[in-house]
């Protein structure tokens, strides 16, 4: 599953230089699916097609955030999420709201940096 940052985050930053899928954004940072990734474009669950470069809104504006459709908790990369690793404060943590397989994960890090 996805890893989220909770509010015991001390905003070291530490995390975020960790992330091989760019998916950790300072608070009040805008993120988009293109950083970090192959993306050019993506395509929601009811068939819309968006520009991965299109920016979004930040998901928290005090703390550092981790988007969901980008975290794959670090699987084909690390034994283990980097983030949780290197974090001082024990505030990365699984993010019950996006339960995934081992095999989903790794599916997703293949979306996310496949060549196009």
């Amino acid at each position: 599953m996805a890893l989220k940052i909770t509010d015991a985050c001390i905003n070291c930053g530490a995390c975020q230089i960790e992330c091989p899928n760019n998916a950790i954004y300072e608070g009040a940072q805008n993120w988009s699916f293109a950083e970090g990734t192959n993306l050019k474009q993506v395509e929601t669950e009811d068939g819309e097609i968006l520009d991965a470069h299109k920016e979004n809104e930040p998901l928290d504006d005090f703390i550092y955030y981790i988007v969901a459709d980008k975290c794959t908790e670090c699987k084909g990369f690390h034994d283990e999420p980097q983030c949780a690793f290197v974090c001082p404060a024990d505030c990365c943590v699984p993010d019950e709201n996006f339960p995934e397989t081992e095999e989903e994960l790794l599916l997703k890090k293949a979306w996310l940096h496949e060549d196009k």
